[in-house]
């Protein structure tokens, strides 16, 4: 719950690519618990256990109230800077600190309590899958920060269970620990009525620095929190109209209006509208509404309504009967309650909102529309799955513009608006390639027939149309653009401004599509279902040409993925530093203590396990987000079921246990082959299943993400059998190499999908479980009497 809870918070205070840098520190404090314990053996002996777990718990709940404090008074900014890197040197303190206690509590429960291993994993990782839902309870009541300390709330009555739980004698002693353990009733009283009062008021521990900005709670009307964002309200102005992309001949007027945020980061306009659409004359010089310009539209679909502006235009150029599909449903509770006074939005004749996943919502629906506009929407954020999947996003891919495109009238048009970098080919580019991409796929042969694009400041607007554009529409858009002083891109008649555009509108299919972006500093190649990255378009390729960072004050996507792209290599590098850190300190003494045997054996199979579960795991989650349509339902859905039944593999190991090695080695066959064949059989079936009820969905998640996950709970449990019939002492470093692995692995899993696809992240998750048999029947042989002289501590 606390590492997912972070990421929500850290999404909102600094920029969604750095919240990455949550999932590394965490682990990595789990792992230096872990080491803690195995460096200081002697210190942790079975007969102080109920103390030890309880002391441990106690620290784990008060730092865990004590970093978020610290958290939200740090500004961690974007920029490199010697300042930046301080502030994130601590704030990752603040985060490694409470998961180094937590690490301790783990390494203790597992490595020297007297039940057995897979009873007790198997605890830990279903109390892990019940968290992936009460993440979801806590912040769809109470604000990220008040989630942190119900947390803690929740951490002390673990300790006050620890320390009632018989197992050991307690020590006497005047150091901090027995006083921590000496109050513990109090403590935990203290960390409940924190949480409490947190809760009830706005003006507790709450972020004030949000994205480089400090943000007054005075200047807010509205906050609130949920799973899937923060959504704030400012309070109203009178200012000019909030646009996109504006004419130059806009006419100077000024409107009310307040500024709707998500997440500190994408904003737009709250407009005060009483009902008279001659208020909103300013909408029809946007270059986002070019497309209403075609007469004859009657019917409308807006994917992610905001502050309803889509909604207003549709209906100020004349639409009747207008969908809105919004999937957060804080937004359509701000227009149709908290400030429906403020706009009649939703009081509208012929305005309905559903509140769902737009992809699987018009996947599902029979009607179909004029027109379906879609205007800068994105994902720039951690996701509610604990930023496991990045920025993929299922609104950007081929297999969804084919939905929507398939949900239009025969003369209907789907209109997409991005950002634009003039004199630049990167979004924009992408955008386009995705278009004909689509349009290949749905068996255009010139797809440059169907498509329109034109400009303003730093919006584009690309028209999709159902059938090739006629010589009257089209002359129409040329019209309208010239009008308004829109620059026309791309248009069927004539040949793109851009030599770039040009060659991805005129490839005649998929192949040479692919061919003409190859090469090219920026991928541009049409997002995939199995690689739906859209806003990931550098390539890590480009890292290593000595003039990259002459790109780097370039406008546009640029330098914004350049940021992330070194981001992510930082970590992946931090991350190669840790784990080499935690298995070569230790290694001599290890090998010292119980032989070569175990300590190569041992720490090549608990890699393995670390990096193949790690990437398993994001690869389903990444795969299962663009199916369920928001990473909230990878979340409660595919997190939870795939712990929750490793959970069950674990305790199903206790009965049906892995003895010899050639059991081992079946059950490591086993687990490779159904990983890798899932991206043989897996994907037609969600493009089929894309449009059956959530329920439908989810259900289909759990059955596939069941049989890995219990497969994968057998390894743990029968890793630690295994070392500890050859010594139990190094077992604490054995945990940590797991979780060490596991850092490594969740930066080159996110690297590697992005770069190649999430099949191949699936994929290489399956060989890390083949190789498992190799060093599992190591250590089986080193287990049985015949191959040890003499016993091991």
């Amino acid at each position: 719950m606390l590492q997912i809870i972070e990421t929500r918070i850290i999404s909102v205070t600094s920029w969604y690519y750095l919240a990455f840098f949550v999932i590394s520190i965490a682990m990595f404090g789990l792992t230096a618990g872990a080491v803690f314990v195995y460096f200081r053996k002697e210190r942790f002996g079975p007969e102080r256990l109920s103390y030890d777990l309880a002391v441990a718990a106690l620290a784990f709940g008060l730092t865990t109230d004590l970093a978020i404090l610290v958290q939200l008074t740090l500004v961690t900014g974007a920029s490199p800077s010697v300042t930046s890197l301080v502030a994130w040197a601590e704030f990752a303190l603040c985060l490694a600190v409470p998961f180094f206690f937590s690490g301790i509590v783990v390494s203790l429960a597992l490595t020297r309590s007297p039940h057995p291993i897979g009873k007790v994993y198997g605890a830990d990782l279903v109390g892990a899958a019940a968290g992936c839902i009460g993440v979801l309870v806590l912040l769809n009541v109470t604000s990220g920060p008040s989630a942190v300390l119900w947390v803690g709330a929740l951490i002390g009555f673990a300790a006050l269970g620890f320390a009632g739980s018989g197992l050991g004698i307690l020590p006497e002693s005047a150091s901090l620990g027995s006083r921590l353990f000496r109050y513990r009733r109090s403590i935990v009283t203290g960390c409940l009525f924190f949480a409490i009062a947190n809760t009830l008021t706005a003006h507790g521990v709450r972020p004030t620095m949000i994205k480089d900005h400090l943000e007054r709670s005075a200047d807010l009307a509205y906050d609130r929190w949920n799973s899937f964002s923060r959504i704030t309200v400012k309070q109203s102005e009178t200012v000019p109209p909030a646009m996109f992309g504006a004419s130059p001949r806009l006419p100077r007027s000024t409107i009310e209006q307040r500024a709707l945020n998500i997440d500190g980061g994408a904003g737009t306009a709250l407009y005060r509208f009483d009902g008279d659409l001659a208020s909103l004359e300013f909408l029809r010089y946007d270059v986002t509404n070019l497309a209403y310009a075609i007469p004859g539209l009657k019917t409308g679909a807006v994917i992610g309504v905001g502050g309803g502006r889509d909604i207003l235009s549709q209906r100020l150029f004349g639409l009747r009967d207008i969908t809105g599909v919004e999937i957060n449903p804080i937004i359509i509770d701000v227009l149709e309650h908290q400030f429906s006074g403020y706009t009649a939005i939703a009081a509208l004749d012929g305005v309905k909102f559903e509140v769902d996943e737009a992809r699987s919502w018009f996947a599902r629906t029979r009607r179909s529309y004029d027109v379906i506009q879609m205007s800068l929407i994105d994902t720039w954020a951690a996701t509610g799955a604990g930023a496991f999947t990045l920025t993929e996003n299922g609104l950007y891919t081929v297999e969804a513009w084919q939905r929507f495109l398939g949900r239009l009238n025969p003369g209907g048009l789907f209109t997409v608006s991005r950002w634009y970098a003039p004199g630049e080919v990167n979004e924009t580019g992408r955008l386009v390639s995705l278009g004909v991409a689509s349009l290949l796929a749905n068996g255009a042969a010139e797809p440059r027939r169907y498509l329109f694009l034109a400009t303003a400041g730093n919006v584009a607007t690309l028209i999709v149309t159902k059938s090739p554009l006629s010589p009257a529409t089209l002359g129409v858009l040329k019209d309208a653009a010239a009008a308004n002083e829109f620059t026309v891109l791309l248009s069927p008649d004539v040949a793109a401004l851009s030599i770039m555009l040009e060659k991805i509108v005129s490839a005649p299919d998929r192949r040479s599509l692919d061919q003409a972006t190859t090469g090219f500093y920026l991928d541009l190649t049409a997002p995939t279902d199995a690689r739906p990255f859209f806003f990931n378009q550098l390539r890590f390729t480009t890292l290593f040409d000595p003039n990259v960072f002459s790109h780097f004050t370039h406008t546009g996507v640029f330098a914004g993925n350049l940021i992330a792209t070194l981001t992510l290599a930082m970590l992946v590098v931090i991350s190669v530093a840790l784990v080499a850190a935690t298995i070569i300190i230790p290694l001599r003494s290890t090998v010292r203590e119980a032989g070569w045997q175990l300590a190569i054996g041992g720490t090549v199979y608990f890699a393995l396990i670390g990096v193949g579960f790690m990437m398993i795991e994001i690869a389903l989650l990444q795969r299962m987000s663009v199916f369920l349509g928001h990473p909230v339902y990878a979340l409660s859905v595919v997190l939870f079921s795939l712990i929750l039944w490793t959970g069950f593999g674990s305790m199903a190991s206790e009965r049906m246990r892995l003895a010899g090695a050639g059991r081992l080695v079946a059950w490591s066959v086993a687990s490779a082959a159904y990983s890798f064949a899932l991206p043989f059989w897996l994907p037609a079936l969600l493009v089929d299943l894309d449009g059956a009820g959530l329920l439908v969905r989810a259900g289909f998640c759990v059955l596939v993400v069941a049989p890995a996950g219990f497969l994968m709970g057998f390894g743990f449990p029968t890793g630690m059998r295994l070392v500890s019939a050859i010594s139990t002492g190094p077992t604490p470093w054995f945990w940590g190499i797991n979780g060490a692995a596991g850092v490594l692995a969740a930066s080159v899993a996110v690297v590697t999908s992005i770069a190649f696809s999430i099949d191949t992240t699936l994929r290489i998750g399956a060989v890390c479980y083949l190789l498992i048999a190799a060093p599992g029947v190591l250590l089986v042989c080193a287990g049985t009497p015949s191959s040890r002289t003499a016993p091991h501590a």
